[in-house]
């Protein structure tokens, strides 16, 4: 049996058919004889400049001439605007539809580049190389994170978006048109990529073959899976995540923790303590989409993972903003998503009093509420939120559920585990507490947004009622129970908790639709598999149990009771 520990904040996998390399030499080791052209494609946001150079070194040092073709030079005027889709309402500073393009909308017509001398090298290098036929194709990524962050910071310089050159980074852009087009793009040539390469360290850059990858990945979609977590900082941000896991701080505190946000989350493959290679969490979808998803919600959602877990750690912070998330129809016709962002709020951790803000209160009047939010923007006059939201204790244990158009925010003092559908980009904010950045800006409130998704009909007794359940017992055995935390007919998932004595152990089955488990209060669990895998699970700790595990089982570890919430696709 796995022996336990505390949080893993680098779960790594062992490739299979191949080892993690690093260094430019070790990859262009690799490369065949003769004459070729090597496409190295990737996103925008890295540097390209820096990686050329890197590998252009590494090829002379092998003894052989190289050339470079930049594709960046050849994309057509204009094409950053062929591949962004207008806001809707035009003008709109705060969101935009997510693009439908492709990459190959950035050109007039894809370069060709002339065959090097016998035994030389055309280097093909930027988004879209891979579209000229090269001889042999690599794929140099860098996880989301780093230009998320840089863009924030004002850090990145010009260029980094895709198609424009000369402007500056912009997070509406990345969000919405260069992430929709790129990882389109990725997932379409993942298959024939040749070398994987991850550049967080561009001066020694690790990679990993492309065939030994596809097999590591075919491996884990039939077994239980962590992807790498990191939190982010941000005004309202706490200390929990630092204090209790370990976790570093961008810029004094840890606010979102991103345990398992598909679009965004990494796998890390390689040995402990040597090099790895970060590959996105989204190409076991695109690869084995049964296998991970299920045949019925692939039926459904495709290649998108449908459900995340991720933290809100307000614990020694502040407020969230009051917010809500788009109605279904409405995140359809207006940001493109094909299903919306509905939300739950797992309390794992929180001070004493702390609350959660979540439905409107019986007498709420919507009209006075935009003049109250209106005059919180214009004029700085605080808001009373509670005469229009309702105030929650922020029980322990206690999961609130939270539909797409209800406002909401967790209060000061919380540690939060969000259970909730995947897309995560369209908070509707009407208040944030006058608050201002280091730079004395105020936060951006989309708040007409907000109000066209509020749902004013569920108010009073029917939020209690509705959005803060009780358990319900499915089945219980000797020493564990499963319940039922959270389900409502317009959400598409549910959420169980499975409450495990000490050296008991539950069967489960996914039943063919993938699971999620997080360890929210004891020491942590053991998952074993029909097929052996066994793997331990510490507190706080989230894993996706594949829907080709089948049956598996969980067995507690420690001294005290474990409480596992689960998640779960129950209608498509």
């Amino acid at each position: 049996m796995p022996a336990s520990r505390s949080y893993d904040p680098h779960p790594s996998y062992q490739p299979t058919g191949g080892q993690v390399v690093a260094g430019w030499p070790a990859a262009v080791a690799d490369l065949p004889p003769g004459a070729l052209v090597l496409a190295v494609d990737g996103p925008a946001a890295l540097d390209w400049d820096a990686l050329t150079d890197g590998l252009m070194s590494a090829v002379r040092s092998a003894g052989r001439e190289v050339d470079l073709l930049d594709v960046r030079g050849c994309y057509a005027t204009a094409a950053g605007e062929r591949i962004a889709t207008p806001p809707v309402p035009a003008g709109d500073p705060f969101f935009a539809p997510l693009s439908e393009a492709r990459i190959a909308d950035m050109f007039d017509s894809v370069p060709r580049p002339e065959r090097p001398a016998e035994g030389g090298v055309t280097v093909v290098s930027g988004p879209g190389a891979s579209l000229c036929a090269p001889d042999v194709l690599w794929y140099a990524d860098l996880p989301k994170r780093y230009a998320e962050a840089a863009v924030a910071k004002g850090e990145l310089p010009t260029g980094v978006n895709l198609g424009r050159p000369d402007e500056p980074g912009d997070l509406v852009r990345l969000f919405y048109t260069d992430w929709p087009v790129l990882d389109r793009h990725r997932d379409a040539i993942a298959g024939r990529v040749e070398r994987w390469i991850d550049v967080q360290d561009p001066l020694s850059p690790a990679s990993l073959d492309g065939d030994a990858l596809r097999t590591t990945f075919a491996r884990l979609a039939r077994g239980p899976v962590r992807t790498r977590p990191y939190f982010n900082s941000t005004m309202w941000g706490g200390q929990w995540a630092a204090s209790e896991l370990g976790f570093t701080p961008q810029a004094g505190n840890t606010a979102l923790g991103y345990e398992l946000i598909a679009p965004e989350a990494g796998v890390l493959v390689g040995e402990d303590g040597g090099a790895q290679v970060e590959v996105p969490f989204q190409l076991l979808c695109v690869w084995h989409p049964e296998d991970l998803l299920g045949e019925e919600v692939h039926r459904r959602f495709g290649t998108s993972f449908p459900i995340r877990f991720d933290y809100l750690d307000t614990m020694g912070g502040g407020n969230l903003s009051l917010h809500l998330h788009p109605q279904e129809q409405y995140m359809r016709d207006v940001f493109g998503w094909p299903y919306t962002q509905h939300e739950t709020y797992y309390v794992t951790a929180g001070e004493e009093g702390s609350r959660v803000l979540l439905g409107l209160t019986e007498p709420a009047d919507v009209d006075t509420m935009r003049e109250q939010v209106e005059d919180a923007i214009t004029n700085g006059t605080p808001m009373p939120v509670e005469d229009h939201v309702q105030s929650h204790p922020a029980t322990v244990g206690q999961l609130f559920m939270i539909p797409a158009g209800t406002p909401h925010a967790s209060g000061a003092g919380n540690l939060v585990l969000e259970v909730s559908a995947t897309p995560y980009l369209y908070s509707l904010r009407f208040y944030d507490w006058l608050r201002k950045d280091a730079a004395g800006r105020s936060r951006p409130l989309p708040y007409e947004h907000g109000f066209a998704n509020l749902d004013t009909a569920r108010r009073g007794e029917d939020v209690t009622k509705d959005l803060i359940q009780q358990p319900r017992t499915l089945r219980a055995g000797d020493g564990w129970r499963e319940e039922v935390i959270g389900a409502l007919p317009e959400m598409f998932y549910a959420v169980h908790r499975l409450v495990v004595a000490p050296d008991a152990d539950i069967a489960d089955d996914t039943g063919g639709r993938f699971h999620i488990l997080n360890v929210a209060a004891g020491e942590g669990a053991v998952i074993e598999t029909r097929d052996g895998r066994t793997c331990f699970l510490a507190f706080a700790e989230t894993i996706t149990v594949p829907a080709a595990a089948g049956p598996y089982r969980i067995r507690a570890s420690g001294p005290d009771e474990v409480h596992i919430v689960k998640a779960l696709v129950v209608e498509t």
